[in-house]
């Protein structure tokens, strides 16, 4: 059986890979995650999911990796993760009663083959109109300030949301299972079929 790789250190997409039920390494893939000159934040995310990949396949001769990026857009701004308090209140407010999109890049590389598949999986996240006390209120509840857009849907920041849009609610905390299980399928590796 090949060994499943993901080339993150993440612990949500770790929590999410777990789902499938597989054993699977993490590790950290050393990739500069800085947009190219006109790079749109489709192409980076795909571009830096394919790096992740491609930057540990010399430790894992014969494995599938995995990677994934994502990042977050309002109104055509890519957003980063808050890090503050202050900066998790800008975004929120920001966000309030717009909708905020979600690309995650994601790419499976047989490393013993070289065959990379990858695409871009897209999210939409449409807010309630919010005051400033339930801004407040939630960030000091959940501290997501490691998060890019300041919230964690998988837990309070649900409160947040008027509707939630796209085709895995996976894809938003980072790593679309269903979209993997179909990469995977190419590269002829059945999760199904592969549980003990």
């Amino acid at each position: 059986m090949r060994t499943l790789v993901l080339a993150s250190t993440s612990p949500f997409r770790k929590t999410l890979l777990e789902k499938l039920n597989l054993p699977f390494t993490c590790t950290k893939p050393n990739v500069d995650e800085t947009a190219f000159p006109n790079e749109t934040a489709i192409e980076l995310v795909e571009r830096l999911a394919i790096e992740k990949t491609k930057a540990v396949a010399s430790e894992f001769p014969n494995a599938l990796i995995i990677g994934s990026d994502q990042v977050a857009l309002s109104e055509g701004n890519i957003l980063g993760k808050p890090h503050n308090f202050e900066n998790g209140v800008a975004q929120l407010t920001s966000f309030s009663g717009k909708a905020v999109e979600f690309h995650t890049g994601l790419c499976v590389l047989d490393s013993s083959t070289g065959k990379s598949i990858s695409l871009v999986e897209l999210f939409t996240v449409h807010f309630n109109k919010l005051s400033t006390k339930e801004i407040t209120a939630y960030l000091h509840a959940e501290q997501p300030y490691n998060c890019a857009g300041s919230f964690k849907s998988e837990g309070l920041g649900i409160c947040l949301f008027e509707k939630l849009a796209g085709d895995d609610p996976n894809t938003l905390i980072g790593l679309p299972l269903i979209r993997l299980v179909s990469l995977l399928k190419k590269h002829d590796f059945y999760v199904l079929q592969e549980q003990k």
